[in-house]
């Protein structure tokens, strides 16, 4: 099992764990993918808000989860099962490559990097100048 497929496997468990306790984006945590974390979790959350107050009574959800009908269940379950796969197809997908030969990729994660920081602002993987080539090597300019 290559690097892409142990970390798609861990984003999975991790996701399939947190889904589990009905909290969704635990595996775009474990990815770094932040804003997508914070995006599932809030739209999961908010759905089930509102499938609550349109086909239960409110009340009641808060003292019984068991009580709750299968029309706020299994569109829950639907919704988390999909973040678990997002999160794998995330990781399976690997790096992202740009059209653009001037673009400098982190060798960690895939994202645009500054060549004026010692890090990538994306993962915070630290670099060093020997793993990515200059600016003028990589557009072919002299100067």
């Amino acid at each position: 099992m290559g690097e892409e497929g142990r970390r798609a496997l861990i984003a999975a468990l991790l996701g399939a764990v947190g889904a589990s306790f009905g909290i969704a984006g635990v595996g775009h945590l474990y990815l770094r993918e932040w804003r997508r974390a914070v995006a599932w979790f809030t739209f999961v959350l908010g759905a089930m808000l509102v499938l609550v107050s349109v086909f239960a009574d409110p009340a009641s959800a808060t003292t019984n989860v068991e009580s709750l009908p299968l029309t706020v269940v299994a569109p829950i379950i639907v919704l988390l099962s999909v973040s678990v796969f997002d999160a794998y197809y995330l990781a399976r997908r690997g790096p992202f490559a740009y059209d653009d030969p001037s673009v400098i990729q982190c060798p960690n994660c895939g994202g645009r990097v500054d060549p004026d920081l010692q890090f990538c602002y994306w993962c915070t993987e630290p670099l060093t100048a020997r793993q990515y080539p200059p600016v003028e090597a990589q557009t072919g300019s002299r100067t």
